[in-house]
């Protein structure tokens, strides 16, 4: 713990209303946010490299956010770091009965149903009026990941398709509709049922037991080798992006294709 006492101490002398750091000193809570959900990603991006080195750089980053929270909150007298972890240490073992009491739960799937069990009584407990099952999902989740949350919860709780068929069915079904949306021109239409398309896609991405931002970002680095690649061959004969023919660039990116598999 002696490290971590270090950096508490370094995070108060940053925000020394005397002799603190400028820019540490005139952030709040909002401010951080965005800072917050890079270093996220940054460690997200690190995992999927196979960087372990460069993981424990992030993950200390991350670490930061937290501390940097901490501060803030013992600053307005709200909450600090010990009580964080004190919050953390209780939910982690009211929600794992069969590690710190007697209860038994044998197999994975009776250690969710425990696990979705407490975390409605949490939030029951913590909203009485309104105990919906998406009460405290975290709105401003990246989109695919609030989707798959949202299913996941719903799920766990009955309403999903049995088999996996039912969701290849109803994502056929919704780009047929957005086909229909298509041809009415109408863009909030069209917008709706993109949005359940894509919402589909998740779904579908769920079933298959696949993280929907993960496949997603996979693609994205593929799409990237592959057009670096396409710049690459068409720049050998002279051309760009924007000078070469759509045939040009077809036969390119078959090409591209063919080198980065």
């Amino acid at each position: 713990m002696k490290q971590t006492e270090r950096l508490l101490g370094i995070m108060q002398s940053l925000r020394d209303p005397d002799k603190g750091c400028p820019w540490d000193k005139k952030q709040t809570f909002e401010t951080i946010v965005p800072h917050t959900l890079e270093e996220a990603y940054e460690v997200a991006d690190a995992i999927e490299k196979g960087d372990m080195a460069e993981l424990e750089g992030e993950l200390g980053d991350l670490l930061f956010q937290v501390v940097f929270y901490a501060q803030l909150g013992h600053e307005q007298q709200l909450f600090d770091f010990e009580s964080i972890a004190k919050a953390m240490c209780d939910k982690l073992v009211r929600r794992h009965p069969h590690v710190f009491s007697d209860a038994t739960l044998d197999t994975d799937e009776a250690i969710k149903q425990n696990w979705e069990k407490l975390k409605q009584q949490e939030r029951q407990t913590k909203n009485e009026e309104n105990t919906s099952l998406l009460d405290d999902l975290p709105k401003h989740f990246p989109a695919l990941s609030l989707a798959q949350k949202m299913q996941k919860r719903v799920g766990r709780h009955g309403f999903d398709w049995p088999e996996i068929d039912g969701v290849i069915d109803k994502l056929e079904e919704e780009v047929a509709e957005l086909k229909d949306a298509l041809k009415s021109g109408n863009k909030a239409h069209i917008e709706e049922e993109m949005g359940d398309l894509l919402f589909s896609c998740v779904n579908l991405s769920r079933h298959l037991k696949l993280d929907p931002e993960a496949a997603l970002r996979k693609s994205c680095r593929k799409f990237e080798q592959r057009f670096r690649a396409l710049e690459a061959i068409i720049g050998n004969d002279g051309l760009g992006v924007d000078s070469a023919s759509l045939e040009q660039l077809e036969g390119a990116w078959q090409q591209a294709k063919r080198i980065n598999g």
